[in-house]
């Protein structure tokens, strides 16, 4: 239940998912997650690097770690489901 209390939050699916093509910097990261605070995305990374989905690089950067790449795969059919559903919904 653990995983599913983080993953709950707000936007910890979302950094999840945008950091699924490569490592971001905040900067990065945040653009891509408009309307996302700061505090929020550093609360937010914290959180999944101690849980292990992410990885700070050396240069400022984070990636997803191997577990965080299984979560994508986990999602990805969800994705696609979405994608085909969407003007349905």
């Amino acid at each position: 239940m653990a995983a599913l209390d983080l993953l709950g939050r707000r936007w910890s699916l979302r950094v999840v998912w945008e950091l699924r093509d490569g490592p971001l910097g905040a900067r990065a990261l945040r653009e891509r997650c408009d309307g996302m605070s700061p505090s929020v995305l550093y609360q937010r990374l914290a959180e999944l690097t101690e849980a292990g989905l992410v990885a700070q690089l050396g240069d400022q950067r984070y990636e997803l770690s191997g577990i965080g790449r299984g979560l994508i795969d986990a999602i990805e059919p969800l994705s696609r489901w979405s994608d085909t559903w969407v003007g349905e919904l």
